[in-house]
């Protein structure tokens, strides 16, 4: 059975790409980047993933960045954090020593903006392009190929990425000049973070009252109160369900980027530092993998 949910591709010319990183979302989008017609090298820090993604889509398996990246014409990456894109860019192994020059590496880890514009800074060095592009979607998005995707880097560069990243993403928006698409990202998580604690909340209040939450949902999810986390996760928090989706300890580390990056703004962010120690509490309970719905655990 394939990882990925059938999906009309727009045309683009095909192309020779690689894609570094192939854990819950990297390993769907390249298999979409595969089935839209793109000739796709792997590289996966456990040979294993990287073998089991080219018995599923074809293409090839690499041992290094560096192999991978040699003759692409995009080198895609979504790996865990600023130490591991170091990793796979810099150094004799790689991708930016196998890049040859006019390339375009586009990184879909959450990352910091500090680190976006110091890889941008080394590509230019090297006549190579970088773009920050983190996405929102999680999991299914990926799956799907329904993606939505913020990025930061030159324009042509981004121009010359997005037809091809389509095959992955529903939206693929450049947002400025390097970092932007992670200054982006952090916006998202933001949200994200204060919404999940309001409906957590509004949840066990609702329970508390006696009330049938499910109707509740169906209800007020048809007024003001509607949004994503509502519609996706309201009835599984109700189920007490959340072996799925965006894990506690992966916003833990996405809001501990936003915390920094507003200790050096100087953005005022009390909720969003109040609900990341709630996300502390759910760690302490256990909880790292569960989805980040499980804010609700706290409150009973």
């Amino acid at each position: 059975m394939t990882s990925i949910a059938s999906k009309t591709y727009e045309s683009a010319a095909p192309k020779k790409v690689a894609f570094l990183g192939l854990g819950v979302m990297g390993f769907p989008m390249a298999g979409h980047l595969a089935r839209a017609g793109h000739s796709v090298s792997v590289y996966n820090r456990s040979p294993a993933k990287a073998q089991a993604w080219v018995t599923e889509f074809g293409g090839a398996a690499q041992s290094t960045p560096r192999t991978a990246a040699m003759g692409a014409d995009i080198v895609f990456a979504c790996v865990g954090n600023d130490d591991d894109l170091r990793s796979i860019t810099l150094g004799a192994d790689g991708a930016f020593a196998g890049m040859e020059p006019g390339a375009v590496f586009v990184d879909h880890t959450t990352a910091s903006a500090d680190v976006a514009r110091e890889l941008y800074g080394a590509a230019k060095t090297l006549g190579l392009a970088f773009i920050d592009a983190p996405v929102s979607g999680g999991q299914a998005g990926a799956q799907n190929g329904a993606l939505t995707v913020m990025c930061g880097g030159d324009e042509k560069a981004f121009d010359a990425v997005k037809p091809v990243a389509l095959a992955f993403s529903r939206a693929f928006t450049r947002m400025g000049p390097s970092g932007t698409g992670q200054l982006t990202k952090m916006v998202n998580q933001i949200c994200i973070a204060g919404l999940v604690q309001g409906l957590a909340e509004a949840i066990a209040f609702g329970q508390k009252a006696g009330l049938d939450m499910n109707q509740v949902l169906d209800v007020i999810g048809k007024g003001a109160a509607q949004s994503w986390q509502l519609d996706n996760r309201g009835k599984t928090m109700v189920a007490d369900q959340f072996d799925f989706g965006f894990a506690v300890d992966w916003m833990r580390k996405d809001l501990g980027l936003v915390l920094d990056e507003a200790r050096r703004n100087g953005a005022r962010l009390p909720v969003t530092a109040l609900v990341d120690q709630f996300y502390a509490d759910v760690q302490a309970q256990g909880g790292n993998r569960l989805d980040t719905s499980s804010l609700i655990k706290r409150l009973k």
